[in-house]
């Protein structure tokens, strides 16, 4: 609860998944991946209820193990790859939403975002007095590096050379990429929004290390590799 305001946190996991199938099952560590996000919500002293939004039997299964409440199954159509997370969001709350003041998006693809991440963005959020916050980790490569391919082979600067014109890495302001561990909002602002992202957002940093969004294999082995040398022993 922040100020007498209930929080609601939504956890969202489709059976078909196209990178990597069945990922939100993935065992990671002895337990399945989508485990890892109920663990660290439940565990976050702001979050008043965690619910998960599903369309698949066994992702509820294991869901309901972790001890995620499960309200409803997912309609179909917001099973789909066209589905936007946003409408996934917005059904959930005209479930649950009702009473709420706050609603999180806490992807399962996040797995190594801790309950304290969670709870220091909404503070941040409420220092700042924004109706909305997302998390977000230093960038590995600064945008003045990154370029666009023409169709001849030609690049084309994703950043105007006037707009950074420092090439030293050293030179140049740091960057700061979304990494989808968490996006906050009041509820009231969010609704009929299609982004968490507007001019009144605001962002909290986490460390590189905390901010990794399994999407694909090397991810997860990734992932594994930092659990293993946080923990001492293969995972």
């Amino acid at each position: 609860m922040l100020y007498g305001e209930r929080v609601l946190a939504i956890v969202p996991a489709r059976g078909g998944s196209k990178g990597v199938p069945r990922k939100n099952l993935r065992p990671l560590g002895g337990r399945p991946l989508i485990a890892w996000t109920i663990t660290a919500a439940k565990a976050a002293t702001s979050i008043d209820r965690v619910i998960l939004s599903s369309d698949d039997p066994e992702i509820i299964a294991a869901a309901t193990e972790a001890g995620c409440d499960v309200p409803f199954i997912r309609p179909a159509e917001l099973a789909t790859d066209t589905a936007s997370m946003l409408d996934v969001v917005h059904h959930a709350v005209g479930q649950c939403g009702e009473g709420h003041g706050w609603v999180l998006l806490l992807q399962p693809t996040s797995p190594l975002r801790e309950a304290g991440d969670i709870d220091a963005m909404l503070g941040t959020c409420l220092k700042a007095r924004a109706p909305a916050c997302v998390t977000v980790s230093p960038a590995d490569k600064h945008p003045a590096w990154m370029f666009f391919r023409e169709r001849d082979g030609h690049m084309r600067p994703v950043i105007d050379a006037a707009a950074a014109p420092a090439f030293r890495r050293q030179d140049l302001p740091q960057a700061y990429a979304l990494n989808g561990a968490v996006y906050a909002a009041r509820r009231e602002w969010l609704a009929g929004r299609a982004s968490y992202l507007s001019p009144e957002t605001v962002c909290h940093v986490m460390p590189r290390e905390r901010s990794i969004d399994i999407d694909t294999e090397l991810d997860f082995a990734i992932v594994r590799a930092l659990l293993s040398e946080r923990n001492n022993e293969a995972v």
